[in-house]
Order: structure tokens, then C-alpha cells, then sequence
């Protein structure tokens, strides 16, 4: 694994972040809310909007690597009868993804996570065609428990979602 840091974001990660984003093939893998094609304005609004929001309901970090920011992970807290559940999100730039990063930064957050906030899981929600982020979900202890058929309509394509977890008791 190449060496990387997670940290809070800070204003200047705005550019390195664009550039890394900017990559149809991870914007294919997210929500509609991560643009593609993906600008500085776009870096620019998320790395503010993270630092606004602070730290109160979720823990969001630059994964940086050889100094510049590469990608990102969080932590978001759930509310109402989903207050004990937090939602595990993240993305890498292309050039390193294989490279066991991002299991290792889902696995650091994920134990940040539990330290901090009184909740019993950490759930993510990856396309079922997305092996990369699925495995990086399993090598990191979490369980994949089910599948959503048809569950998500993207760049006008119905995917399936699968649901995996990782419960407080089964942190490594």
C-alpha cells in the first residue's frame, strides 16, 4: 500500500480535488449530486461546504497522498429512527485505486467513527456492479446484506444497489 494521510479538509485541497474528480468513471460509481464532468467550482463548493458543516454529525476527510488531495471519506450521521446508523461514503482518484488506500482509509474512519459518535452501524451503499468498492467494503469487515434489484437509475440505466454493513461489535 502507498503511504496516504487522512485529514480535514482545507481551502487550498480545492484544485488537487478537481482534477482527481474529473473523471467520468468515478462519477458513474456516485450519486447524481457528484457532478461529472467535475470543475473547480465543484471542488471549490465541497471543500467549503465540508468545513461549514464542521464536525458535529459527520466526520469528512481529504485523502491525500504524496501531499495533494486524491480523494475523500466520511462518516454521516443518521436522524429520526436512524439515529444509531451512519452512512460510509468515499472515492479515489483512478491512478491509485488498487492499491489497498481505500480499504485502509474506510477501515481508519470507520474506527474514528465509532470512538466518536454513539452509534451501533456504518452502512454504504455500493452499485452491485461496482466489484472495486465492494471489495473494499469486504477487506475492511463489512457485510453485504442483500441486494436492492433495480434499486438505482443512473445516466439513464437502472442498477441494482447492495446494502453492506459493519456493526460497532465487529470493528477489527
Amino acid at each position: 500500500m502507498i503511504p496516504f494521510v487522512l485529514r480535514p479538509w482545507q481551502l487550498p485541497d480545492a484544485e488537487p480535488i478537481a482534477a482527481a474528480a474529473n473523471n467520468p468513471k468515478i462519477a458513474a460509481n456516485l450519486r447524481n449530486v457528484f457532478p461529472s464532468p467535475y470543475t473547480l467550482a465543484d471542488g471549490e463548493w465541497f471543500v467549503g461546504d465540508c468545513i461549514a458543516k464542521g464536525e458535529a454529525r459527520q466526520i469528512m476527510r481529504a485523502v491525500v497522498i504524496g501531499g495533494k488531495a486524491a480523494g475523500s471519506v466520511s462518516v454521516s450521521l443518521g436522524d429520526d429512527v436512524y439515529e444509531k446508523s451512519a452512512e460510509l461514503g468515499y472515492w479515489l482518484a483512478e491512478a491509485h485505486w488498487g492499491k489497498g488506500v481505500m480499504t485502509e482509509a474506510v477501515r481508519r474512519i470507520c474506527r474514528e467513527a465509532f470512538e466518536r459518535f454513539d452509534i451501533l452501524r456504518i452502512f454504504a451503499e455500493p452499485f452491485a456492479d461496482n466489484p472495486g468498492s465492494r471489495r473494499v467494503l469486504e477487506k475492511a469487515g463489512f457485510t453485504c446484506e442483500g441486494v436492492m434489484r433495480n434499486g438505482v437509475y443512473k445516466n439513464g440505466r437502472v442498477h441494482s444497489y447492495c446494502m453492506y454493513a459493519l456493526l460497532r461489535e465487529e470493528l477489527e
